[in-house]
């Protein structure tokens, strides 16, 4: 008589649940935080242009190379911690997660395209100022660079906006971190172009920082068969 052995699914598959749980806990404040110690240390202000730009990355070269650094952080993290956040509060708000995720992931995916710092970054150390500011001026009126600022802009605030409202609407965070969230990047607006300082502009970032470190805990408590299903056959 022969007899066969099988091996029960659970022996066969590996659980990486908790894994993924705690990476999207880890990633979720890392994203915005990158870009709030960016723009705390950025040498020179959204609304420079030309001459006045250049002169500013040029005094300041190696906080520049910071920028730098922070901005490739920023632009590997920003995503997943956006969905890592919508995975959280999408069971209980659904319509405003999908309705802030859509607007929020494109925001992020051009944002290689809207951060050209290595450009400007370049550009300061150039001995010819004049080559470097007509470089400057043609990367800033290609269409390309056009059509992925509007999306960035209106994006990124609209999507923080509803994203923070879905993660408060759903529970998955206490009220304070979701306004924290959703009044983070209009006053990032204001304190980046209409009222320039790099400080309340760091500041306003780091709200949205504070807003998914709280959802992040809230992952770390989510048990995995509710973050997640277990493996089948």
């Amino acid at each position: 008589m022969t007899t066969t052995l099988t091996r029960s699914p659970a022996a066969t598959r590996a659980d990486t649940r908790t894994v993924r749980r705690v990476a999207a806990a880890v990633l979720l404040p890392l994203g915005p935080l990158s870009v709030a110690i960016l723009r705390g240390i950025l040498p020179y202000h959204t609304t420079d242009e030309g001459s006045g730009l250049l002169d500013h990355t040029a005094s300041a070269l190696g906080r520049m190379d910071a920028v730098v650094w922070l901005g490739l952080l920023a632009t590997l993290t920003l995503v997943p911690s956006a969905l890592a956040a919508g995975r959280l509060a999408h069971r209980r708000a659904p319509r405003l997660t999908l309705a802030g995720l859509t607007l929020l992931v494109p925001a992020y995916l051009v944002l290689p395209i809207v951060n050209n710092d290595i450009l400007v970054r370049t550009a300061a150390a150039d001995a010819d100022r004049t080559a470097a500011l007509r470089i400057l001026d043609a990367a800033g009126s290609h269409g390309a660079a056009a059509v992925a600022g509007v999306i960035f802009v209106a994006g990124h605030i609209l999507g923080a906006i509803l994203l923070g409202t879905a993660l408060w609407r759903s529970g998955a965070i206490p009220a304070w971190a979701g306004i924290c969230v959703i009044v983070s990047q209009p006053l990032h607006l204001v304190f980046a172009a209409i009222v320039p300082n790099a400080f309340l502009d760091a500041g306003a970032w780091g709200l949205t920082a504070l807003g998914f470190a709280v959802a992040a805990a809230g992952v770390l408590r989510t048990s995995n068969d509710d973050w997640d299903l277990g493996p089948t056959a």
